[in-house]
């Protein structure tokens, strides 16, 4: 084996709350949400029957981690209450556990509270696109509850994290920005922890194509690194698609994610992705 093979030993495996979940080979968080107004499926699953449905499809497509989120992260959407984030994530979360009890969960949330009910409801792994800016209690909770965490490069508030900004060294700001994460939540005793280079949040177009050029330089924290590709504009302004449109796309970047070295891809097509990491694995063993 090559030393390019080796330099670097990434966790293999997350603790979920007492289920061991392998990450060895690439995995697929498959996108659920639960809210009226998200870019792409937004109002399609807010029933508990469609919700049922569509985790049906999933598991069936292979999905390994279910991401279920209440709130819409979409450029220029309306920051909801806390009441009605929980609203909407806990019963999906608990019909999620319920029906199908050997599925992973993943809950999107910046704020502390909800991640603490989603975990107490039958959630494995807390997804916080604020990296903890948005909530300064998240680390410390995430240390109490002692579940895989992922957090995302992004700069500014919520309401103005799609804006662009300029970087210096577009690369050696992520990286400045995670270690200072990751050394704060080691403090804390937090080990299971995955990053996201935040595609499509406080960047342009020509940063978001850089960043996936360089996503192996994240390799340096020997934590798994998430890809959120799936059907976003760095797509759809490139290739003069919508976002119904996208999935070739999206096919295409997630393929470069996992040749750069990503080892989660979080989408709203599970087969199509699942497909693309087969094919890429063979690939590579060749």
């Amino acid at each position: 084996m090559a030393a390019k093979d080796t330099f670097f030993f990434k966790k293999s495996s997350l603790n979920c709350k007492g289920k061991l979940v392998d990450i060895s080979t690439p995995l697929v968080m498959g996108i659920l949400n639960v809210t009226p107004d998200s870019f792409f499926d937004g109002n399609r699953y807010t029933v508990a029957a469609k919700i049922k449905a569509r985790v049906s499809v999933m598991l069936d497509e292979g999905i390994d981690i279910i991401d279920i989120g209440g709130a819409s992260s979409r450029p220029k959407a309306k920051i909801i209450s806390e009441k009605e984030e929980l609203k909407r994530v806990l019963p999906a979360i608990e019909l999620v556990a319920e029906k199908f009890p050997d599925t992973i969960i993943s809950v999107d949330t910046f704020r502390s509270a909800v991640a603490q009910k989603s975990i107490e409801s039958g959630a494995h792994i807390v997804n916080d696109i604020g990296a903890g800016n948005f909530d300064v209690k998240m680390f410390d909770t995430i240390a109490t509850l002692n579940v895989p965490y992922i957090m995302m490069h992004q700069k500014g508030n919520f309401e103005t994290m799609h804006q662009s900004h300029q970087y210096e060294n577009l690369m050696k700001e992520v990286i400045e920005f995670f270690i200072k994460k990751i050394v704060a939540l080691r403090e804390r005793g937090v080990s299971d922890i995955i990053i996201d280079p935040g595609f499509g949040f406080s960047k342009s177009i020509e940063q978001n194509f850089h960043l996936l050029k360089n996503l192996s330089l994240l390799n340096i924290f020997e934590v798994p690194v998430l890809a959120g590709l799936s059907r976003k504009s760095m797509i759809n302004k490139i290739v003069k698609t919508k976002p119904d449109e996208a999935l070739n796309g999206t096919s295409v970047l997630n393929t470069l994610a996992l040749q750069n070295g990503a080892n989660i891809l979080r989408v709203h097509d599970i087969k199509q992705a699942k497909q693309a990491i087969q094919l890429f694995q063979f690939y590579k063993a060749q």
